[in-house]
Formats: structure tokens, sequence, C-alpha cells
């Protein structure tokens, strides 16, 4: 309870005297449907929070500042534009809402890299790479029901943002996936903060992200910070809001030390400057 109520006094503080809004602070803030956004979509004020699920995973619903029930839906970039339902259990069965999904269009990064193997790694290295990869995918779908703190996210670090979400990228001149983060600039070494309280599920050196810090906020959102130089935590750790959690650096497949920080919500990896009110439409 007293969770849910730090999202009210948030709206609270944040709220301007006069200022009409049919929707609340959290809708207001969260909702940017497109691919590789997210869609904030009405539950309804039902006694108590219904489930939310969408493509078979299960979503974050939280009470917004108009004491009205929401489903926070991440979009992954693979997210068709049109007409996408949530399914919603409650007292009192099972319901379709509706959402439509909008276009956006990102645009292209070419990046030269002198590791080729960081481009076309060897059958070890890929078996590695998938070993990994599967560890990270089991952090991204747990769902735990404990509410987060805090949505409007801290950055983790304080510096200009050199690449962002949804890139198209090409290392050496190969198409590789879309960036799933935002880059932050910052000199090696630099401290990392936790942007909200949550617990650490993987403290790990991967093969492409180098060292690597997951941290679970609850109910489907989790954040990850790759390319550190050094961990301040370690695995099934508790962490608070602004504490530090590792510095950066230039491990993995990086070209220079910057800080790779991706969030994650039903398992889609969503846009990051939503959560620290940077998204540009």
């Amino acid at each position: 309870m007293f969770r849910r109520m730090s999202f009210l006094l948030i709206a609270a503080v944040l709220f301007v005297p006069g200022m009409a809004s049919a929707q609340g602070y959290i809708t207001r803030l969260l909702n940017h449907p497109v691919p590789g956004g997210v869609a904030v979509v009405d539950a309804g004020n039902a006694p108590a929070a219904p489930a939310a699920y969408f493509k078979g995973e299960q979503v974050m619903v939280l009470q917004d500042s108009d004491q009205r029930w929401i489903a926070v839906v991440g979009l992954d970039l693979k997210t068709p534009v049109g007409a996408h339902t949530v399914q919603v259990h409650d007292a009192n069965g099972k319901r379709q809402l509706s959402f439509s999904v909008k276009a956006k269009e990102y645009k292209s990064q070419h990046i030269r890299l002198k590791n080729k193997s960081h481009v076309n790694p060897d059958p070890e290295q890929t078996r590695r790479f998938e070993r990994e990869y599967e560890e990270q995918i089991r952090a991204y779908k747990n769902f735990r029901p404990t509410m987060p703190s805090n949505v409007l996210l801290d950055k983790p670090v304080s510096g200009r943002l050199s690449s962002p979400f949804g890139l198209r990228r090409f290392f050496n001149g190969e198409e590789r996936n879309a960036h799933s983060g935002l880059d932050f600039a910052v000199p090696a070494g630099t401290a990392i903060k936790a942007p909200a309280a949550g617990v650490v599920t993987i403290v790990a050196d991967y093969f492409f992200n180098g060292k690597t810090v997951f941290i679970d906020h609850g109910q489907g959102f989790v954040t990850m910070y790759c390319h550190l130089s050094a961990f301040q935590v370690e695995q099934g750790q508790p962490v608070e809001r602004g504490q530090v959690i590792g510095k950066v650096g230039a491990t993995g497949r990086a070209t220079g030390p910057h800080l790779h920080w991706n969030v994650s919500l039903n398992n889609a990896r969503v846009d990051p400057a939503i959560f620290i009110n940077a998204f540009v439409p």
C-alpha cells in the first residue's frame, strides 16, 4: 500500500492547480504506443488490482493518480502498427481491452569494430552468446508481484546521450539488431546509480555486453547496465534508489567507455527515454 501511495504522492507534487486532465499522471507520463514504446491501457476502477496479459506475458498493473487501474504494456521494436488487445482478469472474469500502436521511424548508425569476432563470432563464441542470451531472457521474463518503488526513473549516470534507442545498427557494414537502450558518453570509472529500488538478478561478464548488471524492480520492470569496468553489487542483493551498483567501462562490444542502459517491460525492450521524461515522438 505504501508503494502504491508513492505514485499518488509523485502525482500530487507535480500536479499544477487549474490544469484539467482526463488522464492520470502515470498515463500522461508513460503512454507512447509505438514500436519500442509503452501503451497505457485503462483497466477500470475495481476495488482490487486486476491481472493483465499481452502476448502471453503478464504486464505491470498500477493505480494511477485518478484512482483507476492501468495496464502498462511494453511494446518491442517488432510490434506491428495497428490494433492490439490486452487480456484482463478480475473478479468479473476475463475481458479484452483494445489499444492502437502508431508508427515511429528510427535512424541508422554505422560502427567500425577492430575486434572482428564481435561482428562474426566463431562457433564457440556463438554457443557462449546463446547461453548468455538465454540467461538474460529468463531474467527479463521473471515477474515479481512487488510494486515498483517508482516509474519516473533517475538517470543512472549524468552525461551526454550518445546513442538513442531504436537505431538500426551496422557493425563493419553488416546490419545487426537495433539498439535496445540508451548510451551515455561518460568517462571510465563514473559511478552508476540504481534509478529505482529493486533486486539484483544478474552480475556477469558477457561476450557482447561485457560486465553487466540486471535489476528487477518488480512487476516485470527490469533494467540492464552494460560495459561496466567494475561491479559494486552481488546477485540477489536488494538495492535502493540512488545506490551505486558499478562503474562505467568499455568491456564487451564497445568502442570506448560508455554506459549502455536498457529498460524492459513484460519481456519487451522499450525506450528508456520514456521513463526519464526525454522521449522524442
